[in-house]
C-alpha cells in the first residue's frame, strides 16, 4: 500500500528504448492512488515502450520507476505482477487454444498464496463483472469476438489482483458501442478501487473517460494536467491531439 503522500507509481527522468534505439527520454510523472488517468499520443510516441517500462519489460538506460515510493527497476516481470501492477497488452494477446477459464486463471499464476478457493472467489469477480465471459468460460478463448476478447484480457490482469491496472489501446479495432460498454466496466472497476491507466490512440475516447491527463509525443510528456482542460484549450487540442 502506498504511504500517505507517496504516488502509487512514479517516474524519474526515465530513458528506455530498445537497444541502442531511444524511445522514451526524461519521462516524469505520477500517478497517485485512486486515479483514473490517460495517456494519450499517436501512433510511435512511445506509449507502449512506456507500459512495458513499467511492468519490467524494457529496463530503463536512466532513471528510475518507484512503486509506492520503492524503486521497480531490475525486478522480474512476474515479481513487479506481484506487487500489484497487471496489464492487459495491445492486441490483447490472449492464449487462443486455451479455453476462457483456463485463461483468466493464468493471471493468478505469479500469485503467491493462491488456493483453489482463493481462485474462484477472484474468478466470481472477474465474472460478476463481465457476465459474458462466465456464460464462454469453457470456449476456446481465440473463438470469440474482438470484444469478447478484450473482456478476457482485461479478466485476466484483474486476476492478478491489481493496484494499478494498465489497459493499453482498449478501442483498437472495436465498435463504438463495445467500446462504451467496457468503458462502463471500468467504471465499476475503478470504483471498486482499483487505479487505472488507460492508453490510448484514441484521444477522444480516453479523455472522455479519464479525470487526469498525459500526453506523450516522440517519446516525450508535453501535457500533464486534467482531462478536462486539455479538451477545454483549443490550443492544445490543436498541437497534441491534432
Amino acid at each position: 500500500m502506498s504511504e500517505a503522500g507517496t504516488p502509487l507509481l512514479e517516474l524519474r527522468n526515465v530513458h528506455a528504448g530498445y537497444g541502442a534505439i531511444p524511445v522514451l527520454r526524461d519521462i516524469s510523472f505520477s500517478i497517485e492512488k485512486g486515479d483514473l488517468i490517460a495517456m494519450v499520443g499517436s501512433n510511435g510516441a512511445g506509449k507502449t515502450t512506456l507500459i512495458k517500462t513499467i511492468s519490467g519489460l524494457i529496463r530503463p538506460t536512466e532513471g528510475d520507476v518507484l512503486l509506492s515510493g520503492k524503486s521497480i527497476v531490475g525486478r522480474d516481470c512476474a515479481e513487479i505482477v506481484r506487487l500489484g501492477v497487471t496489464q492487459a497488452p495491445e492486441g490483447r494477446r490472449i492464449f487462443s487454444g486455451l479455453t476462457v477459464e483456463e485463461n483468466l486463471k493464468l493471471g493468478a499464476f505469479a500469485r503467491a498464496g493462491k488456493t483453489e478457493q482463493i481462485l474462484r472467489e477472484d474468478l466470481e469477480k472477474v465474472y460478476g463483472y463481465f457476465p459474458r465471459l462466465k456464460e464462454r468460460r469453457s470456449q476456446l478463448a481465440g473463438t470469440m469476438s474482438g470484444g469478447e476478447q478484450q473482456m478476457c484480457a482485461i479478466g485476466r490482469a484483474l486476476m492478478g489482483r491489481p493496484l494499478l491496472l494498465m489497459i493499453d489501446e482498449l478501442s483498437l479495432g472495436l465498435a463504438p458501442i463495445i467500446v462504451e460498454a467496457l468503458l462502463d466496466i471500468l467504471t465499476q472497476i475503478h470504483a471498486g478501487g482499483t487505479t487505472v491507466l488507460l492508453v490510448e490512440q484514441d484521444a477522444s475516447v480516453a479523455l472522455g473517460f479519464c479525470r487526469r491527463a498525459i500526453v506523450l509525443e516522440t517519446g516525450s510528456v508535453t501535457y500533464m494536467g486534467t482531462a478536462d482542460d486539455l479538451l477545454a484549450d483549443d490550443r492544445l487540442v490543436k498541437s497534441y491531439l491534432g
